[in-house]
């Protein structure tokens, strides 16, 4: 069973890399986050991963309960410890360069004591990772660089660089830190406590101790902690949290509510429905958090770089150091091991190790707090290169709230007749046209025994004997089926045609609006640069022609059954040059949804189907919202190379600068801790971004 862990003690962000790629050799799965600080691994694996995880950092730790990684107090000693090192730093520093007032002895025992000072934490942890075997870590690194600046006598570069990567290091803490608050802060759906109504009294209780058909109160302004019926009360929820509206939702007696709304305004009295492991926030979190398993390219190439890179690095700065003294007549090997450091303080990728996870977790939950769920940072980086879209007509790009418009007889049956067989015909099906049909009879179903020999064929529509007459109820490929012929009639809506016996009987025109907002959804597509968007439907021509008319929409496919869809996205994506995407209810259009490259769900509040099927889930029913989705997803690339290119450059530039003299030690540990600082820095901007983007 898959459990999930917070992480404790790991600030290594290559070190996380380096775990998970140990424990995923010896046959295991687990996901490591390092932006979020969580694992996610199966329980009876965990022992085996600690063991593993603590060869490679001896200080990590493992534990089921959420927590910080690191309290007010540690922080405040760190500060502390840094201040205090860094007034020895400069009392030294001023002895020696500019006004002597102490012996040479004790200028050099007070570099010593401020670079032990400051650099004890990164000393101890390099020692722990020299007896587990780790010789690439970053503090093994550093350690190295600075010591060997002690041995050829420059303790004021080594100084300055352990305290400069300490400093760094605390400001990089604090900016991660910062970081994956904002992002449980975009994901803080889940409420605290619950007032349980137990024996006449209210008592307030974890909600994953109270089970489904208990009583509980939600006061306004609370969150509604587990989903369930109202059964007293009248109140409006905002629902911003889950689908990224602001409109609130008015619910009364008998209405459902879901975990995660908040109660604006009156006190509701709600029987619980299912427990909180099982309740809708917490398959939402659960889906959120289980995202950074699903890794885009660019992470698997930035773990598989970072692997090389150090090593690459390391035996490059021991060339560095002996092979020019070896071969170049006259060369200072003080000179070139000097140069030697510097390459070691770059040496290790954690610009790109850290921001980059943090910036894909950081669109994923900027697009949850617009009320869209993206199951993975691949399903990110493929909304970016969407460049067709399929859309479902029913349901998607229509409100697929059907009602009866007309009714039509022929062969001298009654309206009443048609309305009564039809209703019955279609009293075991769930198709959305059949429940409007059934809606619309609903005086005819009292009896509803008198439905034998039920047969429903899907894309065509419903057979049935009652009361001693085979009817059919469907479209015109049904009739023509079983030899029937449909009267000529104009048709500009869908159209249910209805035979009794074998003779056609009359039809039932079913009307179905276009959504508000399907105009501009299709209209952001095309800005964002999506070159075609295609429509399918079971529905007739003439229907589906009207729609796509009024959309704009460059293709439709009409009267076409389920698996007509799959074959013709298949031909699709066949001619697409970039990612196709299907957009759906996620509840008929499962087959389509795992054929595309991007699955979309719409209407996903309150739809455990829909959260299941697709990779992308849109929480209400707004097309528009796939464009909004596709902009976050542009954004944070951008954030993403924006990183990778601004640390490679950076990095590049002064591995050539310290290979040939011109960078010193200082100017090197800015190049690492600063440049980390700032892809983190960079990288939160996709947090902030406007909703919309």
């Amino acid at each position: 069973m898959k459990k999930k862990y917070r992480v404790k003690n790991l600030d290594c962000a290559s070190c996380a890399a380096k775990i998970e790629q140990a424990v995923k050799e010896k046959g295991m799965d687990m996901s490591l986050n390092f932006a979020t600080q969580t694992l996610i691994a199966d329980e009876h694996e965990i022992i085996e991963i600690q063991k593993l995880a603590k060869r490679i950092e001896p200080e990590v730790a493992f534990e089921s309960e959420a927590g910080d990684s690191e309290s007010n107090g540690d922080l405040r000693k760190q500060i502390i410890t840094l201040a205090i090192s860094g007034i020895l730093f400069a009392v030294a520093l001023i002895n020696r360069f500019f006004i002597s007032f102490m012996p040479l002895q004790v200028n050099t025992v007070l570099f010593l004591t401020a670079y032990i000072i400051s650099g004890w934490r990164v000393l101890l942890a390099a020692v722990k990772n020299i007896l587990h075997g780790n010789f690439f870590g970053e503090n093994f690194l550093m350690s190295v660089a600075t010591l060997g600046a002690i041995a050829i006598g420059e303790f004021p570069e080594a100084v300055a660089v352990m305290i400069f990567f300490s400093v760094g290091e605390l400001f990089d803490d604090l900016a991660v830190g910062k970081s994956r608050r904002s992002i449980r802060s975009l994901l803080a759906l889940k409420a605290n406590y619950t007032n349980l109504l137990s024996d006449g009294q209210i008592k307030r209780v974890p909600p994953e101790t109270v089970n489904p058909g208990q009583i509980i109160l939600v006061n306004p302004g609370e969150r509604i902690p587990l989903d369930g019926v109202v059964v007293k009360g009248e109140s409006f929820l905002d629902t911003s949290a889950l689908t990224g509206e602001s409109v609130p939702r008015k619910v009364k007696v008998r209405d459902e509510v879901l975990s995660g709304m908040i109660n604006t305004s009156g006190l509701l009295r709600i029987e619980v429905k299912k427990s909180f492991e099982n309740s809708y926030v917490s398959k939402i979190l659960e889906l959120v958090e289980n995202a950074a398993s699903k890794k885009a390219p660019t992470e698997k190439f930035i773990t598989k770089f970072s692997k090389y890179y150090t090593p690459f690095v390391v035996f490059g700065a021991a060339a560095i150091a002996f092979l020019p003294p070896l071969f170049i007549p006259g060369a200072s090997l003080a000179l070139w091991i000097q140069r030697a450091l510097v390459l070691l303080v770059i040496s290790c990728p954690c610009a790109l190790v850290i921001s980059i996870p943090l910036g894909y977790f950081g669109g994923i939950g900027r697009a949850s707090k617009n009320g869209v769920l993206i199951k993975g940072s691949n399903f990110l980086d493929a909304l970016k290169n969407v460049d067709t879209v399929v859309f479902d007509k029913t349901g998607t790009l229509t409100e697929g709230v059907f009602e009866v418009a007309d009714v039509k007889t022929f062969n001298g049956y009654s309206k009443e007749e048609v309305v009564e067989f039809a209703a019955k015909a279609e009293i075991h099906s769930n198709h959305p046209v059949a429940k409007s049909i059934r809606d619309y009879g609903k005086d005819f179903l009292e009896n509803p025994n008198q439905v034998n020999d039920y047969k429903e064929i899907p894309g065509q529509g419903v057979i049935a004997t009652i009361s001693g007459k085979r009817v059919h109820v469907g479209n015109q490929k049904l009739l023509k089926l079983h030899n029937i012929e449909p009267a000529d009639e104009e048709k500009v809506d869908a159209v249910v045609y209805v035979a009794i016996d074998g003779k056609y009987a009359g039809s039932i025109t079913i009307s179905d609006r276009i959504k508000t907002d399907a105009k501009k959804a299709i209209e952001e597509l095309r800005k964002q640069g999506v070159k075609k968007i295609a429509m399918l439907t079971g529905d007739s021509q003439i229907v589906a022609e009207k729609v796509a008319s009024e959309l704009g929409i460059d293709e439709y496919y009409a009267e076409l059954l389920p698996e007509d869809k799959v074959a013709i996205l298949e031909r699709l994506k066949g001619k697409s040059k970039g990612k196709v995407a299907f957009v759906g209810d996620g509840i008929n259009d499962s087959p389509v949804l795992a054929r595309a490259d991007v699955g979309v769900a719409m209407g996903g509040l309150g739809s455990d189907a829909a959260i299941e099927t697709a990779d992308v889930v849109i929480m209400d029913d707004k097309p528009s919202k796939l464009s909004q989705a596709m902009k976050t997803a542009s954004f944070t690339h951008n954030i993403i190379w924006q990183n990778i290119l601004f640390a490679l450059g950076v990095k590049g530039l002064f591995i050539a600068l310290g290979t040939v003299g011109q960078a010193t030690m200082w100017e090197a540990v800015f190049a690492d801790v600063g440049v980390a600082l700032l892809a983190v820095l960079n990288a939160t901007r996709v947090l902030k971004v406007s909703k919309g983007k």
